[in-house]
């Protein structure tokens, strides 16, 4: 197994990550802390679907990882300035840095458990660091090893984020299924 991860430019494989399995459900496409609330609410359907393209327009909204061309895993990664974390009141900021945010991290089914998160962390700090992010953030639960439930586990986990060489830099005062989240960084230096 090759896994390539590059930026998220393909619209189709984006929408096999993160878009819903029927277009007029109103869910997921990552939106969630990309948008504002507001914009995050009103935005239905296709909708949010063309919200996206309208976004990818501007840039690649995260990456993507392939195994042998197949699409197989999502990271969202932006400035946090562009993200509701700029603005979160759980989430603390630790400095003025103009700081990238990694908030979603998601392996197709039938491919977890080959390490494909691992690729998708290191995809998005490659990504962020050559678009000239000082640094990346992350925020993870820390789950002292205990599991997390598949459906909360999209914010990835203080291991992950160790083992990619990032460090504890604050706690939050934000829970995500019984488990408190880290701010968790990586200087580029």
């Amino acid at each position: 197994m090759v896994i390539d991860v590059r930026p998220a430019d393909v619209f189709e494989d984006v929408a096999t990550m993160v878009g819903p399995k029927r277009p007029d459900a109103n869910v997921c496409w990552c939106l969630s802390y990309r948008v504002p609330n507001k914009l995050n609410r009103a935005l239905t359907g296709p909708a949010r679907s063309d919200h996206v393209l309208e976004l990818m327009q501007q840039g690649p909204p995260g990456v993507l990882a392939y195994d042998e061309g197949e699409v197989v895993g999502w990271a969202a990664v932006h400035p946090r300035r562009d993200t509701s974390f700029a603005t979160n009141r759980k989430i603390p900021h630790v400095d003025d840095l103009d700081v990238w945010s990694v908030w979603c991290i998601r392996v197709r089914p039938g491919f977890r458990g080959r390490g494909i998160s691992h690729h998708l962390l290191r995809g998005a700090v490659a990504y962020a660091r050559e678009s000239g992010a000082p640094a990346i953030e992350g925020y993870p639960v820390d789950n002292a090893g205990q599991k997390v439930d598949l459906t909360m586990a999209y914010v990835g986990t203080r291991g992950l984020f160790e083992r990619a060489g990032f460090r504890k830099a604050a706690d939050t005062s934000s829970v995500l299924n019984g488990f408190p989240r880290l701010l968790m960084r990586l200087e580029f230096g």
